[in-house]
């Protein structure tokens, strides 16, 4: 869809209710509880992040007014799954975290790649949360936590084609893209695997997820037919002020 058409979903999707998650820890096996908590305090802590890149996109000449937009209500809209999974993790019982060691990679990555290649680092964050949660929802029972995690997904979805519609058929992003994505693929593998194991989920299994999640991404990347979803002109445009930045 046009940017403009992306900026009024992402301003409707600000008007979305919170969810109840005071009852989270329901249906939830005792055993999995404590772990669980420590992985969504994880993620909560990646999603809360990026606010600095909605002042700095201003600095960046040249971009549609919409997408600018856009952005940041994409970014507040990942902040806003901070909250959620803050509220996930109190209603288990867990306690929040202020930092984490994947978190100091994250955030390396984001200042050592610089702003021009910030969205390279979120979009990986997105693709592995994206097959990471819909790991955890495939064993949680239907219930408070089970559907924070499918309207995180959701969200997540729209968000990959977002940026989609900005740099498919990009290769330069691409190439810093998938590299990214793997090796955070990884770390959320060795970091979350007690999460997994109590909840009986195979490292295999989450594995498999998350790749196809970035399979289907790569491959949206790489498309450039008329599956672009943006107006032509704009996406250009978009995509080559994101290319300029930080020369």
């Amino acid at each position: 869809m046009s940017f403009r058409r992306w900026r009024d979903h992402f301003e409707k999707n600000r008007l979305r209710p919170a969810p109840d998650l005071r009852d989270a820890r329901d249906g939830v096996p005792d055993d999995a509880v404590v772990p669980l908590a420590r992985s969504l305090a994880v993620f909560q802590l990646g999603e809360s992040k990026g606010g600095r890149l909605a002042t700095e996109i201003d600095d960046i000449p040249g971009l549609p007014d919409d997408y600018r937009a856009a952005v940041k209500l994409f970014i507040a809209e990942e902040q806003r799954h901070g909250q959620l999974l803050a509220a996930s993790v109190q209603g288990l019982g867990g306690t929040l975290l202020t930092t984490t060691w994947t978190e100091h990679l994250f955030v390396a990555a984001r200042r050592l790649l610089g702003v021009r290649f910030k969205l390279v680092v979120l979009l990986a964050a997105e693709s592995v949360g994206l097959g990471f949660y819909r790991t955890l929802a495939s064993r949680l029972p239907a219930g408070p936590l089970w559907r924070c995690l499918e309207e995180i997904c959701e969200d997540e979805v729209h968000h990959l084609a977002f940026h989609g519609d900005a740099f498919r058929g990009r290769a330069w992003f691409r190439r810093a893209w998938y590299p990214v994505a793997g090796a955070a693929t990884i770390v959320v593998l060795i970091d979350h695997r007690k999460t997994l194991r109590a909840l009986g989920i195979p490292m295999r299994e989450a594995a498999e997820r998350i790749f196809e999640v970035l399979r289907g991404v790569t491959a949206d990347l790489r498309d450039t037919r008329t599956k672009v979803e943006a107006e032509p002109r704009e996406a250009e445009v978009a995509s080559r002020a994101w290319e300029a930045a930080g020369r």
